[in-house]
């Protein structure tokens, strides 16, 4: 199954309404200790490969640690970056980029 968090342009900050959704999701992992989750982050194709890749890192860390703070064990969760290499919208509207601002999360 695979959920995804969407991000602000050049932010890797939660919404509230992320953060209620990853709290569900934090249960879920704490009750299924087996469980193991892949953070992919991503980002719009503005700004250098680098900095999209950091910042791909940045938004999977975000979710990593929300989720570790709500008691989810470490060895549960990796977290990945493809910064722009992989757009949900290959467009270049702020439509698509707002789509490939994102963390998804796999189960």
């Amino acid at each position: 199954a695979k959920t995804k968090f969407y991000f602000e342009f050049d932010k890797a900050d939660l919404s509230q309404e992320d953060r209620d959704a990853l709290v569900f999701h934090a249960e879920q992992l704490k009750a299924n200790p087996n469980m193991k989750i892949r953070l992919e982050g991503h980002a719009d194709e503005r700004g250098t490969r680098e900095y999209n890749l950091a910042l791909g890192e940045r938004r999977a860390q975000a979710v990593e640690r929300y989720l570790q703070v709500q008691g989810v064990a470490a060895g549960q969760m990796e977290t990945i970056s493809y910064g722009e290499e992989r757009p949900a919208d290959s467009g270049t509207t702020e439509q698509a980029y707002s789509l490939n601002r994102r963390v998804e999360m796999i189960k």
